[in-house]
Formats: C-alpha cells, sequence, structure tokens
C-alpha cells in the first residue's frame, strides 16, 4: 500500500513526503535496500510535520467531511451546476459501495458548471475563500480546474477531463462561510 503523506495524513500543506506499507517480507527487504541506497528518507522535520498531522488525522477528517457533504448538497441544488460527483450523494453511482466501505465520504468535490469551459473557470477565478491550488487535502480548501492543471497532460486522449470540471479541496474552515463563497462565484 502507498500512502502520501503530504496530503491528509500531513494535513497542513507544508511536508512532502510519502510510506510505502508491505506484508511481503521479501518485498519489504527489496524496499528497504532501495530506501537506504538512494537516500529516500524524510528529514527529521519532515517527520515530526507527518507525526503532527497524523496526531490531528481523525479531528480534520470529521470536519472536511461534513464540510464536504453540505457544500456537494448545496452544489447539486444550486442552478449552475450541471453534475456533483461526491460519494456521500445518494445520485452518486458509487453510493452504496461507498456506504458500505466508508463511516464518511471524504473532502473531495468535483463538479461540473452549466455554460461550459470559461463559465468554470470564472467559478475557480471568483471564490475568495477557496484558494486556486494543485495540492489538494490540507486543512485550507482549495479550487482547481483540472482541464489545465492536473489533468493538462491528458487533453485529447481517452483520460481528458470534461472542460466544464471543477474539483475542490474541502477544508476545515467555517462550512456556512465556504457554501456563501461557492454561491457568489457561480
Amino acid at each position: 500500500m502507498v500512502h502520501s503523506t503530504t496530503k491528509y495524513l500531513g494535513g497542513h500543506s507544508d511536508v512532502v513526503g510519502g510510506a510505502v506499507v508491505v506484508a511481503d517480507a521479501g518485498l519489504a527487504e527489496r524496499i528497504d535496500y532501495t530506501r537506504n541506497s538512494t537516500g529516500g528518507v524524510p528529514g527529521p522535520f519532515d517527520a515530526w510535520l507527518t507525526l503532527r498531522g497524523v496526531k490531528t488525522l481523525a479531528a480534520r477528517m470529521d470536519r472536511h467531511c461534513r464540510n464536504a457533504m453540505r457544500v456537494a448538497q448545496m452544489l447539486a441544488e444550486h442552478p449552475a451546476v450541471a453534475e456533483v460527483f461526491y460519494p456521500g450523494l445518494p445520485s452518486h453511482p458509487g453510493h452504496k459501495t461507498a456506504q458500505e466501505q466508508m463511516r464518511a465520504f471524504g473532502g473531495m468535490v468535483s463538479f461540473r458548471v452549466l455554460g461550459g469551459e470559461q463559465a468554470a473557470v470564472r467559478v475557480c477565478g471568483r471564490t475568495r475563500l477557496f484558494t486556486l491550488g494543485e495540492s489538494l487535502g490540507g486543512v485550507e480548501s482549495l479550487i482547481e480546474y483540472p482541464a489545465r492543471m492536473t489533468h493538462a497532460s491528458v487533453a485529447g486522449s481517452p483520460l481528458e477531463v470534461p472542460a466544464d470540471l471543477v474539483r475542490l479541496s474541502v477544508g476545515i474552515e467555517d462550512c456556512d462561510d465556504l457554501i456563501d463563497d461557492l454561491r457568489q462565484a457561480l
């Protein structure tokens, strides 16, 4: 299993790292050899930052999930939104599976804006609390336009994302403020 400590585990957008966890002793030995010979280990301060994040992970995830659910529900009812992607919504195709596998549904919400590409870009530019960013999963709320940011390299391929798609990493701020910000941006 591979984990990014840069995202939710660290949680504060101030550390870069990861972890590889395996049950196979032989594979663990090979990974350890590579780690030791290449020097791919975090420094003490990075380790401390990650540990700090892990200590608050449960409390942060409760807030991320609660806020994201409310944001997704608001977006699903907004007249400027064509579609919302959030496994916590009954309309999501994976909702039943998510209910069986998860206690809550995470802090990531994607949605398609009516009006196409330019409307989606305008929404990203109009938010005040959601700031434009690609490294999602920290305590602060971020908004991104995947077609020009994280998924720009797959344009024109079967992996291309819709031009009207906006992605949110819903943070732990006051949810009413986040909802008001998105409403005014839309």
